[in-house]
């Protein structure tokens, strides 16, 4: 059972990661301010996502050192941060067409 959630949770890392490369692409190659920073708070989103499970993995389901639960908090932190930061700027550039 705990295998089975490693797993998953390693596949859900590998998505996050692909969508992040894939969004960061595409702000960088858009010229319009809104798709730019669409895509750019969507890879933020993804990038606090995939913080957030590398951070559940350390922490949960591999040996409990002092240097995991530094990293796996530091990745929570910089995770949660992420995710606000893309949540926040994706509605900002979701109301800029109205």
């Amino acid at each position: 059972m705990l295998e089975t959630v490693q797993i998953v949770l390693s596949v859900l890392i590998f998505i996050t990661l692909l969508f992040s490369v894939v969004f960061s692409f595409r702000s960088r190659r858009k010229t319009d301010p809104k798709q730019r920073g669409t895509n750019a708070a969507l890879m933020n989103i993804c990038m606090g996502l995939m913080l957030i499970l590398i951070a559940v993995t350390q922490l949960f389901f591999l040996s409990d050192t002092p240097v995991r639960r530094i990293f796996g908090t530091v990745c929570l932190l910089l995770g949660l941060f992420n995710l606000f930061a893309g949540i926040r700027n994706y509605s900002y550039f979701s109301r800029m067409s109205r």
